[in-house]
């Protein structure tokens, strides 16, 4: 009856070594790093025995392997040789692996945390036996290994929990995560106004009523100032500094231009360090010019942020919804035009 009773026992015990084997190796050390940090309480009572991977894992693995041996010495004492290996390994196979360890790893931070007392019972008894073991296994494999995601690994992930019914992130959530995630492989050429359709004002313009009406009327706020004899801008006006300007001081528009509220970026720079440069100089607006020092276009604040959020931020003031698609247009009706004419040239008597 005894015999019994020892081999549920140790049927029982495999499961549970086993099981918490499982269970605790799928925690990863950074996750519960982090889920302990946001105050999970079962993350934070896990931490104190998974810290130490290896000491652990042979406190487990010992436990295993002593009941499985034990195991099939108590049934060979209630069946033959064949019969007892046959019984042994089924029960092993059943009760002490496929079940618990299917039940631990769904479970394991809830299961972990329940277990934690057991697991520090069986480490305080093994421990003579396993710490030699661990430290060996410290100096030859050194430390766990941190888990680090690729931005690609991260973005999957974040597309996995918005598929899931249990997930709180939203559709909007995903879209920003992934453009945060993104942006910074964006050079300033593939965002910015292409020089063709950036609304410029030279210089050395009389600021009049027309075009102040002209002003108006583009629903630009900053304006870049263009010295046509050196060929370069120089300056940026903000429409705000002509409210009450009186126009009978016949002023040129450059006086009213701000000359350190705007950088300069190459073409091939990454849109997170334009965003760094405009953060650090408190700007608005990054003047593109290619290796020629050729100004191509200009990248605002506005562009770098459309590409974070994914959309594209059209207000009241926006006459064309997208100028990069708008300058394809006009260069392709202009090369349609010009080609054209040609033809036509060529036909003439």
């Amino acid at each position: 009856m005894w015999t019994y009773i020892i081999v549920i026992i140790l049927v029982i015990l495999s499961g549970i070594f086993s099981g918490l084997t499982l269970g605790f190796f799928t925690l990863n050390l950074g996750e519960l790093e982090r889920k302990a940090k946001l105050g999970d309480t079962r993350a934070t009572k896990i931490l104190d025995v998974r810290r130490n991977g290896n000491l652990l894992l042979c406190t487990l693995l010992l436990g295993n392997v002593a009941v499985n041996s034990c195991l099939a010495v108590f049934l060979g004492t209630i069946a033959s040789g064949v019969m007892a290996a046959f019984i042994s390994t089924a029960l092993i196979v059943i009760f002490g692996e496929i079940l618990p360890q299917a039940i631990f790893s769904r479970y394991a931070l809830t299961v972990g945390y329940y277990a934690v007392g057991l697991v520090k019972l069986f480490r305080f008894m093994l421990y003579p036996i396993t710490a030699p073991l661990a430290k060996m296994l410290d100096k030859l494999l050194g430390k766990e290994l941190d888990t680090i995601w690729s931005k690609r690994e991260i973005r999957e992930i974040i597309s996995d929990h918005r598929d899931s019914p249990h997930s709180t992130i939203d559709a909007d959530e995903e879209r920003i995560a992934n453009g945060a995630l993104t942006f910074s492989t964006k050079t300033a050429r593939e965002v910015m106004t292409p020089a063709s359709v950036v609304y410029l004002l030279e210089r050395d313009l009389l600021l009049n009523n027309e075009l102040l009406v002209e002003i108006r009327n583009t629903g630009h706020t900053r304006i870049p100032l263009f010295d046509k004899a050196e060929d370069k801008i120089e300056s940026i006006l903000y429409a705000k500094d002509l409210i009450g300007y009186d126009l009978e001081t016949n002023a040129v528009i450059s006086s009213f231009g701000r000359t350190n509220s705007h950088i300069i970026v190459q073409e091939h720079q990454k849109l997170d360090v334009v965003l760094h440069e405009l953060m650090l100089k408190k700007a608005h607006i990054a003047l593109v010019y290619d290796e020629y020092g050729i100004f191509n276009g200009l990248v605002t604040l506005e562009d770098i942020i459309e590409q974070i959020l994914q959309v594209e931020i059209v207000d009241e003031g926006d006459k064309v919804p997208d100028l990069q698609e708008y300058a394809k247009e006009q260069f392709a009706d202009k090369t349609k035009n010009s080609v054209s004419k040609n033809t036509d040239n060529s036909t003439e008597p």
